[in-house]
């Protein structure tokens, strides 16, 4: 129990931290607390809701994942690298794919509520 409670306490610190340092993290959060409220009217049902709002947990966590992999690489060595900034480039593109995917169920969903889909 005491290593599940260190760990849970070691999560919301990276949240926190993540929270305070990182301002697309931030817009993020911002933008799922107002979709919690937002996906109620759009999703045309409780799978819905689901799906729209794990999309946006998605981008969070593959951010998350960026940001971890930008800290470790900049104390690797602060100088541009080309293999770490390749490395920096791939996480971003995982983050980039995770919004577009998020973009994209959303979407989905207001067609679907819609009733501009089949």
């Amino acid at each position: 129990m005491n290593r599940l409670k260190r760990a849970a306490f070691s999560s919301l610190a990276g949240l926190r931290f993540n929270l305070r340092s990182e301002e697309s993290f931030r817009q993020e959060a911002i933008i799922l607390v107002l979709c919690l409220v937002l996906g109620f009217f759009i999703a045309p049902n409780a799978a819905w809701y689901v799906a729209m709002i794990g999309s946006l947990v998605l981008v969070m966590v593959t951010e998350l994942l960026n940001t971890a992999i930008e800290r470790l690489s900049d104390h690797v060595t602060p100088d541009f690298h080309p293999r770490i900034g390749a490395v920096k480039d791939s996480a971003s593109a995982a983050v980039f794919l995770a919004i577009v995917l998020a973009g994209i169920v959303w979407l989905t969903a207001l067609a679907e509520r819609l009733g501009l889909l089949p």
